[in-house]
């Protein structure tokens, strides 16, 4: 829809009372606010007050948006319709990720606390001349919302495996740059589709910080855990022991490899690690346990070191065999886990340092959410529902569980 005279007379007056840049700001703004409206008479087959046959639906006032381009900020507005829902397709929706990240870079930005990596990021995506603090709150509050109430929603259903873990970012905590831990869980429900069940920020991954996360995801209703699957880290395993009582814990075999690989001459690492692999080969759990007791033995003949270490770990380890074998390659190590933990890790890498621990959470959880939702509509599950339905339920375990919990 072309503007009538009295608006263009109102568009030349702002621009003659402009300077230089400011015009090129106000005619960029007058430009995507006539193509917003054009693109929303073509949808609905009318103008404003247009009465016609082809008129689909009906005008409903309009929304303030401030949108940050090369050209500065523009104060547009979109249009609200009766029923259904409209968004000009010029300003494409951000993903969320990207619109966490926008976030973060901005909030570094406007609070003075960017590095390089920021600054590069801000030219790129053509605001360097400046953003309000005012609309970074708003952006990070909106997504604050939306990552609050997904962290604190409630667990419906039996989640038979759960997979901890951690990755480690830099952030700013009172001027100093500091490590955070990012711990991640993930489920496999009982029809076998993962889930994200929660995610937290902390200082490090202390019993207390671990403790708390999990006190955290069985208050939100985290139920029918049979095994829990991590690292071997102390502070970890104990608050699994304290908190998902009667569960089993299946030590990661990759985390275990690259221990015992630690603690061997170099020229025979590779030969320990075929050793130590062909007890995962094995077809069901008395082969394993059978094969577990050959190569430690074999082993200790001439690395002792190693063969306590697999002594030590012998139950954890081969915690696996007691499931479904359709299972054990699935469940054997924080793999599935270690996936999602790159794809924070490749997120987060971009910005570097963040400002505080908040805009890391806030980045972390939104690639979390997006994963989450990959997961909840791809047709494939991570292990078969028929599989699942084989693994021996632990109703009785819960119900005694609850009531030690409770007391």
């Amino acid at each position: 829809m072309a503007l009538d005279q009295s608006a263009l007379l109102e568009v030349l007056d702002a621009l003659l009372n402009a300077d230089v840049g400011e015009r090129i700001t106000l005619a960029t703004q007058a430009l995507y606010q006539e193509l917003i409206d054009a693109e929303l008479t073509a949808q609905i087959g009318a103008g404003p007050w247009q009465h016609t046959a082809e008129r689909t639906a009906l005008r409903n006032g309009s929304r303030p948006k401030t949108v940050s381009t090369p050209a500065g900020d523009l104060s547009l507005r979109i249009p609200k319709l009766r029923t259904g829902s409209f968004f000009p397709s010029l300003l494409e929706r951000r993903r969320r990720v990207d619109q966490a990240l926008f976030a973060v870079v901005m909030e570094a930005y406007v609070h003075g606390v960017s590095t390089r990596k920021v600054d590069d990021l801000v030219k790129a995506l053509g605001v360097d001349a400046g953003i309000s603090k005012s609309e970074v709150s708003r952006i990070c509050a909106d997504l604050d919302e939306e990552g609050s109430e997904f962290r604190a929603r409630p667990l419906a259903g039996a989640f038979p495996y759960v997979f901890l873990d951690a990755t480690y970012c830099k952030a700013r905590v009172k001027r100093r740059v500091v490590s955070q831990a990012v711990v991640v869980a993930v489920g496999v429900s009982a029809d076998g589709r993962r889930e994200v069940l929660g995610t937290a920020v902390g200082d490090s991954e202390t019993e207390d910080f671990w403790t708390a996360f999990l006190r955290s995801l069985r208050a939100r209703g985290l139920t029918g855990v049979q095994l829990v699957i991590s690292d071997a880290h102390a502070g970890l395993k104990n608050a699994i022991s304290t908190i998902l009582l009667g569960t089993g814990w299946q030590r990661c075999r990759v985390h275990f490899m690259r221990n015992v690989l630690a603690a061997v001459p170099k020229g025979q690492a590779e030969m320990v690690a075929a050793a130590i692999r062909t007890v995962f080969a094995q077809p069901n759990r008395p082969a394993v346990v059978e094969q577990y007791e050959t190569i430690a033995k074999m082993l200790g003949r001439q690395l002792p070191k190693v063969e306590a270490m697999m002594r030590d770990a012998t139950e954890d380890l081969l915690a696996f065999s007691t499931f479904p074998q359709v299972h054990w390659r699935k469940i054997w190590s924080t793999n599935p886990l270690e996936r999602v933990n790159k794809e924070i890790k490749r997120r987060t890498d971009v910005v570097g340092v963040f400002p505080n621990p908040e805009a890391l959470q806030r980045l972390a959880t939104a690639v979390l959410i997006e994963t989450h939702d990959e997961w909840a509509v791809t047709e494939r599950r991570y292990l078969s529902e028929a599989s699942m339905a084989t693994i021996a339920t632990t109703e009785e375990t819960e119900v005694a569980i609850d009531e030690l919990t409770a007391a």
